[in-house]
């Protein structure tokens, strides 16, 4: 059914005034599995969308078996990214369970998928079919390298990603191996593009009615996020190398290793470093005429850090975070994920969640970053078990009969 604009705009507006989130009453097919989709549509699910997410009866999405560590047979992995939605276990495979997709897929605002690209056109579930019987449905592809292209049928891995657009060869320290950042960033900066384009496309479609296709990929974000480093090389020709924690552009950024740890400390602009050097008792640093603008700095790079290095080493980070209080500084201590949780600025933010899972019991998941005044964003239901929704969906969304679910139940399109 297509909502004219008018219709639409009312639902989301009443949606928000009544504190369900600003997407409560919009439906999201969720065929993805790993990170870059499931990330997607958990972020849409916080905002109060209804997702369904489909899942292979045989195991599930594979981050159901990533692991250790595992709570109760359930991998910490796959907890992290599919709060907020309903599963159905579905055999794509089997003819039936194709033509329950179709079903599902009319009952819906938007599907995301991120199969190799063909590999649902096969299934008769590609944008081009469902299109001619929903034509409200927005349809986003999440792939590796794109839909069409030379490398477009190759599997898309975050790492390998990172590796062919660019990030790996300017992440790790000065001269070194390349190094894969701590999470998946190109994953899930994919996901959270594919979730403001299907966010731009509802908003299109209050306009004209009509759905579209969204296509996404790892390899695309990847070099949009290059930023300063991509234009350094297109408009100077400056090929890129590893700093570490240090910067290429602004000198001195980086971390620098303490009596007990590290600290981070920023100084990218000429006051800021002036300040930084009455904090450390080192004006003369400020005067010389090595160091007066970021320009000499940068050029005088490994004398001034050698010289900071020495500083920092003296002491205890506890000590600098101390000097730095208040200072106006850009500084911060090189957390542990247990220091992490216990800053008191994440506890303010209330960054952490607390739900009861089904199988598990009380679990704990990083909490939505955006805050709204009105209309809510937050986790309110945990993460399901494999299929644990199938009989509820197919029996309030579809309207199927007991018999029909039973049916299908034993032909094993469903489990």
């Amino acid at each position: 059914m297509i909502l004219s604009s008018t219709l639409a705009r009312k639902r989301l507006k009443n949606a928000i005034l009544t504190g369900k989130g600003p997407l409560s009453g919009i439906r999201i097919l969720d065929l993805t599995r790993i990170l870059a989709g499931p990330f997607c549509t958990m972020v849409l699910g916080d905002l109060g969308a209804e997702v369904i997410k489909v899942e292979n009866p045989g195991g599930g999405d594979e981050t159901r078996n990533w692991g250790p560590p595992f709570l109760k047979g359930e991998s910490a992995y796959f907890l992290c990214v599919n709060r907020n939605k309903k599963s159905i276990a579905i055999n794509m495979k089997e003819h039936g369970g194709r033509e329950l997709i179709k079903d599902l897929a009319l009952k819906s605002d938007v599907l995301v998928e991120n199969f190799i690209p063909g590999k649902l056109d096969k299934f008769g579930l590609g944008y081009e079919e469902l299109k001619s019987s929903a034509p409200h449905l927005i349809y986003c592809s999440i792939t590796g390298y794109g839909s069409s292209g030379p490398c477009s049928s190759e599997a898309g891995f975050d790492v390998i990603a990172a590796s062919v657009g660019g990030l790996l060869g300017i992440t790790g320290p000065e001269n070194g191996e390349p190094c894969k950042v701590g999470v998946a960033v190109t994953d899930l900066s994919t996901g959270l593009y594919a979730h403001g384009a299907i966010m731009a496309a509802l908003i299109q479609r209050m306009k004209t009615g009509l759905g579209q296709k969204i296509d996404c990929d790892l390899l695309s974000t990847q070099v949009s996020l290059l930023a300063n480093i991509g234009s350094n090389y297109l408009n100077a020709n400056q090929e890129a190398k590893r700093w570490g924690t240090a910067h290429e552009s602004i000198v001195p950024y980086k971390a620098f290793k303490t009596k007990d740890g590290y600290i981070t400390v920023g100084a990218a602009s000429n006051k800021q470093f002036k300040t930084l050097c009455q904090l450390l008792n080192v004006e003369n640093l400020a005067e010389d005429v090595m160091f007066l603008t970021n320009k000499d700095r940068v050029k005088n790079r490994q004398v001034l850090e050698a010289e900071l290095s020495s500083i920092f080493c003296s002491e205890t980070t506890d000590h600098w975070l101390s000097v730095f209080k208040e200072s106006g500084m850009p500084y911060g201590p090189v957390n542990t994920m247990e220091e992490v949780f216990k800053h008191p600025q994440v506890l303010h933010n209330k960054m952490v969640a607390e739900m009861v899972h089904s199988h598990i019991g009380k679990i704990r998941v990083t909490g939505p970053a955006v805050k709204y005044s009105t209309g809510s964003n937050e986790a309110r239901s945990p993460p399901p078990t494999l299929g644990e929704h199938t009989n509820e969906v197919l029996s309030s969304i579809l309207q199927y009969s007991n018999e029909k679910i039973n049916r299908l139940r034993a032909l094993k399109v469903v489990s």
